[in-house]
């Protein structure tokens, strides 16, 4: 009997899916990813800078800075999981031949500067977010910028013309 309950009920268990969309409806863009690398600059930068005044108030900063640097980071692999595995085709990985070593390398320094508090990796995850934004941005055939971004890590962000 519990069987046959078992499969009557089947059809009514929640499935979740997650994903960009798969329609696919054409609405990619790096922006998310390049603000996401400079959310883990800049974590990184704060743990570094945090003064050891107060143990308690430096455990909770750590804890509440180190929280926002792991979702960030989690946001970025889930940024450039849709952007190599939605938008970028085969064609664009043979015009590019870099592009693939992009994917990888910024992977390898976002799980670095996840586990450690490594500016350089930190900074290494921004570089290649740029440069994974402007092979993006040629592939649209516009124009890729690097401009002065406002956030408190400096550097820039590369937007399109």
């Amino acid at each position: 009997m519990n069987k046959l309950l078992s499969f009557l009920m089947l059809p009514l268990t929640e499935n979740i899916a997650y994903a960009h969309c798969d329609i696919p409806c054409g609405i990619y863009d790096p922006y998310v990813l390049q603000r996401a690398a400079h959310t883990i600059l800049r974590m990184t930068q704060l743990l570094i800078d945090l003064k050891n005044e107060n143990a308690k108030k430096m455990a909770h900063d750590i804890a509440r800075i180190t929280h926002v640097k792991e979702e960030h980071v989690g946001l970025l692999e889930e940024e450039l999981e849709t952007l190599r595995n939605d938008y970028f085709k085969e064609e664009h990985f043979v015009a590019y031949p870099n592009l693939n070593e992009l994917f990888t390398k910024i992977l390898k320094d976002a799980s670095k500067a996840r586990q450690e508090i490594n500016l350089e990796a930190a900074s290494e995850v921004l570089s290649k977010a740029q440069e994974i934004a402007e092979i993006f941005y040629k592939t649209k055939n516009v124009e890729a910028v690097r401009v002065k971004s406002v956030y408190p890590t400096g550097g820039e962000i590369v937007l399109h013309k």
